[in-house]
């Protein structure tokens, strides 16, 4: 009696040790995913390379524009400065600060 008592107490472990026949098996199924992945990886490229060319026809086009263009000096675009018609008179400024 002994021995069917202690079956029926058994508790179920939570942690399970995995079969090595189920690794086994794992290691041998095919791995669509990365297939899929090396495709997008590759219709990736196609994409990049044609944006790639693109902008350098774009940066060539602008360089050819920007030499057309003649450059403005910054000496011509300076504003002077009118001097002032009197001069300015700190000691009288003093004075009616003073008076305040």
């Amino acid at each position: 009696m002994a021995r069917n008592k202690s079956k029926a107490q058994k508790q179920n472990d939570v942690f399970k040790v995995a079969n090595n026949k189920a690794i086994s098996k794992a290691k041998g199924k095919a791995k669509p995913v990365t297939t899929n992945l090396k495709k997008v990886n590759i219709v990736n490229r196609e994409k990049v390379a044609k944006i790639n060319k693109a902008f350098t026809e774009v940066q060539k086009e602008v360089k050819n524009l920007s030499k057309d263009i003649p450059k403005v000096s910054k000496k011509a675009v300076q504003i002077a400065k009118p001097p002032p018609a009197e001069p300015l008179n700190v000691d009288a400024a003093v004075q009616m600060f003073s008076q305040l």
